[in-house]
């Protein structure tokens, strides 16, 4: 049974969202808080599996709750936003930073056109953040200045491009990556993020704040430029052409995991093959896998996030394990490992 705490400010949401977690069986909501306050004081008393948790409310918002929360009492925490304008974006990736593990759509109502999706992805959710095991967040981690990472000099460039892929937790990766990049970083990045539909360009505006790197959503067509980092818009897979330039191609339903980290790695062995480098980051599952083994036969490097710093390890495990890696690092040593590997 997984018991929940269910964080919103307004009455008719924390009923709502009581009822769409309990009509699964192995879901019991065990409390409800009003603002963050009130979270903190019953992530402590009642120890819940996972933590709802809404962004707006009064005396303390949902950032402020869950970074409380993390240095506190560890939970795996949801967020659970309805807005995608840019200052509760803003508020809710902070939170992701601070420790929350995703972001999913907050349910408008059951007359709501998409609500059947949304209650079955809420439910999904908060059952699969059951099982991640969170650490606590000591008050100055978030303060930590960028590490200073001396890019390489032109002639010693060897990478044409830097693909990166990341899934649960991996928002909060990309920023301090991103962050520690030096803003003369050589050759263009590409990342695939698996995120709730409608939160992608958020995140981007979010992660573009970060770093003196141009960070974009992709457009077909574009031409990868050094030092530019574009990111896989909703619904899309990322690929590249043989002429460096970004193609989208649609994703085919529901039940195919788009974008796809499989589909960016491989495209990126197939046109640059030694030229590539991929990044395996934390994420659940094993998208990934398959485009970096290509990668590596293609005489491409890898790189994979070490299991202390991850907030899953499963991506970067299945990777490691298949014995395809070039180099595993912590979070805080990858900007200088990326800029060494090149």
């Amino acid at each position: 049974m997984v018991r929940v705490l269910v964080v919103d400010d307004s009455p008719t949401v924390r009923e709502l969202l009581t009822r769409i977690l309990q009509s699964d069986a192995k879901v019991r909501v065990v409390g409800s808080a009003r603002d963050g306050e009130e979270a903190v004081r019953l992530a402590r008393e009642l120890r819940p599996d996972v933590i709802t948790m809404d962004i707006r409310m009064p005396r303390m918002d949902g950032f402020q709750a869950t970074k409380r929360i993390m240095q506190t009492v560890p939970t795996p925490i949801v967020v659970v936003s309805a807005s995608v304008e840019s200052e509760e974006l803003k508020i809710t990736f902070n939170a992701i930073r601070a420790g929350a593990l995703t972001v999913v759509e907050k349910p408008s109502g059951p007359a709501g056109p998409a609500f059947e999706t949304i209650r079955t992805q809420l439910i999904s959710t908060v059952k699969l953040m059951a099982g991640v095991k969170v650490v606590r967040r000591w008050a100055t981690g978030m303060l930590r200045p960028p590490a200073v990472v001396p890019p390489p000099t032109p002639a010693d460039v060897q990478t044409a491009v830097v693909a990166i892929a990341a899934s649960t937790g991996g928002p909060g990766a990309l920023y301090q990556i991103l962050r520690d990049l030096p803003a003369d970083f050589p050759v263009p990045v590409l990342i695939v993020q698996h995120i709730a539909r409608g939160f992608g360009q958020g995140m981007v505006d979010w992660l573009a704040g970060a770093t003196k790197l141009k960070v974009a959503t992709a457009h077909a067509g574009e031409t990868l430029q050094a030092g530019r980092v574009l990111v896989s818009p909703d619904d899309h897979h990322l690929e590249v052409s043989p002429e460096s330039r970004v193609v989208l191609r649609p994703g085919r339903g529901e039940r195919e995991l788009c974008p796809s980290a499989d589909v960016l790695f491989t495209s990126v062995a197939r046109v640059f093959g030694p030229q590539g480098l991929g990044v395996i980051l934390t994420g659940m599952g094993r998208d990934g896998l398959e485009g970096l083994k290509r990668l590596k036969t293609a005489g491409g490097r890898v790189l994979a996030q070490d299991e202390k710093s991850c907030i899953v390890f499963g991506m970067p495990k299945e990777a490691i394990g298949a014995g395809i890696t070039d180099k595993v690092v912590s979070l805080e040593q990858m900007a200088r490992a990326i800029s060494e590997m090149l």
